[in-house]
């Protein structure tokens, strides 16, 4: 029996959240565990090396990711057939959220393994809380693609979700992702919250396309991005003022029809009447 198992720990796989931005956000019962580990594996030694200083956990580190994660997979099953407490942490936050732990987790549930989580710092569900937007349902849709056209074509996927969407996203992207939200979704209220629970947190909400126009003209923010938008109807119903707008916008890059499908889908309203209006936008140039 390995000393973790002695101290309480049964033999497993733990998944074992992390803090987003300040040390002391992490829970006792997770150092409690990483002190007690056989092993820890994470993204990144020099991300979780650090944490582990500073709080005087000895456990090894060994590296877990995309580009190794055929190769460790194995090995780190094996532990816990022999008996060990291995720990598989993110950067930040909790294992598996938008990170490449899920592909253990099915492998070893596969093999009867147990598999357990010591929950904590969540970027999607403090974004939410942040945001200001229905939180009673909502969908995470990870990282938008890099190509606008593929991801316009995810936000037209996900336009009719009665959900508030969360993506996540880099900045180099933020003011390109918003834009295409802006042009798929309309002017719903959203939220770009960035920097997590670290010193510079902050939270700016806006209809899309005025965060869209922000970021464009401020330039990138800096930091860990996540974007948060309402879901379809959430707003109030939309002006024909603005609607006009938005159809002169869809109708310098696309057809009567498209447009109006476009808009109809963005803002919730009738196509029928969207698109008798964009007949008439088109027709008063």
């Amino acid at each position: 029996m390995s000393e973790a198992v002695g101290a309480g720990f049964s033999p497993g796989l733990y998944l074992v959240a992390t803090p987003i931005g300040n040390a002391e956000d992490i829970t006792l019962r997770a150092l409690n565990l990483l002190k007690r580990a056989t092993v820890i594996a994470c993204e990144d030694t020099r991300v979780t090396g650090p944490l582990m200083r500073r709080y005087g956990i000895p456990t090894p580190l060994v590296a877990y990711h995309d580009h190794n994660g055929a190769a460790m997979r194995p090995k780190l099953l094996a532990r816990v057939r022999a008996g060990e407490v291995v720990a598989l942490v993110s950067d930040a936050g909790m294992p598996l959220i938008s990170d490449p732990g899920y592909k253990l987790v099915r492998e070893a549930q596969a093999e009867g393994l147990p598999v357990t989580s010591l929950p904590g710092a969540s970027a999607v569900l403090t974004a939410v809380q942040l945001s200001g937007l229905p939180s009673d349902r909502f969908l995470f849709a990870g990282f938008p693609d890099h190509k606008s056209g593929a991801r316009q074509s995810l936000f037209r996927d996900l336009a009719k979700v009665p959900a508030t969407l969360i993506f996540f996203e880099g900045p180099s992207r933020v003011a390109d992702s918003l834009a295409d939200m802006a042009t798929v979704f309309g002017p719903r209220e959203a939220a770009l919250v960035r920097e997590i629970t670290k010193l510079y947190e902050e939270v700016r909400r806006a209809p899309l396309p005025d965060l869209a126009r922000h970021y464009t003209e401020a330039g990138p923010p800096r930091g860990e991005i996540v974007i948060v938008v309402a879901p379809p109807g959430a707003e109030a119903a939309t002006a024909e003022a603005d609607l006009d707008t938005m159809l002169r916008d869809a109708l310098k890059s696309h057809s009567v029809r498209d447009a109006a499908d476009l808009i109809a889908t963005a803002t919730g309203q009738p196509r029928r009447a969207v698109y008798a209006r964009a007949l008439q936008v088109s027709k008063e140039g």
